[in-house]
């Protein structure tokens, strides 16, 4: 062991629980630190994080639905093609813009610094882990910020565009117009990419409990259907009434719940492995002494 090593370890044991708060602290304001940074950036930067990417999904030239048309084209549907958006987005509030604006600016900031923010917390919590929990757990902070990453772009891009052409094209009856609220808009975006972005966390919690026993490939199997049933209700929960987003978000999920089980399998051979040395090392020691 190297003498740095052996004298951090010195520290982290004589380290008491104030200590331990305090450095929590400092990584937490380090954290928020970079979240207020970079929402000041979104903030000032409101032509293009407002007109072009908070309000993207509401026009009908934003990506997705231009990506749509073109497949409609090159299948021969032209039903894929979204011609209108038949809803205007109002402000009935006298600070509803206004809020909207600081609100979708610390969203897009906390997206943005997820990363930073994870590996803070990371920071905080390895020197409390063993160093085979370390190596084991090598890469957490850029495989957790990368299915973040992408879960957000799935709700942005999938979810978020087809949720709102939806409910936009919904009617009672033709003589009720669709006028949404600039609150009920950015909540509703905001809701469907940040729930995509933590279901998206789902292989990641699959391997912390398969690594701390809790879960086995064989109980993940043996749970699957109950696994579908728990995710379509939350896929319900987090997206607009209508079969088809229901679908869209819980696809993905039962892709990462399979994607799960392949993880908890892997973990268990490389245990086996290991234990399987282990014996054969005992032996030679026991052979030896003989």
């Amino acid at each position: 062991m190297a003498l740095d090593q052996y004298q951090d370890e010195e520290e982290e044991e004589g380290m008491s629980f104030l200590d331990h708060l305090e450095a929590l602290r400092f990584h937490l304001l380090r954290s928020i630190a970079a979240i207020l940074i970079l929402s000041v950036i979104a903030f000032l930067a409101k032509s293009i994080v407002f007109g072009e990417i908070i309000l993207g999904p509401s026009k009908v030239d934003f990506f997705t639905y231009r990506m749509l048309c073109k497949l409609g084209n090159s299948m021969g549907i032209s039903a894929l093609c979204i011609d209108e958006l038949p809803f205007t987005i109002q402000s009935r509030q006298m600070t509803g813009q206004f809020t909207m604006h600081m609100t979708s600016s610390i969203v897009v900031g906390f997206i943005a610094a997820f990363p930073y923010v994870f590996w803070e917390i990371w920071r905080f919590i390895s020197p409390g882990l063993y160093d085979k929990e370390k190596n084991a757990a090598q890469g957490a902070v850029a495989f957790v910020s990368l299915l973040f990453l992408l879960g957000a772009a799935f709700g942005y891009y999938v979810l978020s565009p087809l949720s709102i052409n939806f409910l936009a094209n919904y009617q009672l009856d033709p003589s009720i117009l669709n006028e949404f609220d600039i609150t009920s808009y950015v909540t509703t975006l905001t809701m469907l990419v940040l729930a995509s972005a933590i279901m998206f966390q789902l292989p990641v919690v699959v391997y912390f409990l398969s690594m701390s026993g809790l879960v086995t490939s064989k109980m993940l199997k043996d749970y699957r259907r109950h696994s579908v049933v728990v995710i379509l209700v939350l896929s319900a929960i987090i997206t607009p009434p209508d079969v088809i987003s229901q679908l869209l978000i819980a696809m993905p999920i039962l892709v990462l719940y399979e994607v799960g089980i392949g993880i908890a399998k892997r973990l268990e051979k490389k245990r086996a492995l290991k234990r399987a040395e282990e014996e054969k090392e005992d032996q030679r020691r026991a052979e030896f002494e003989d």
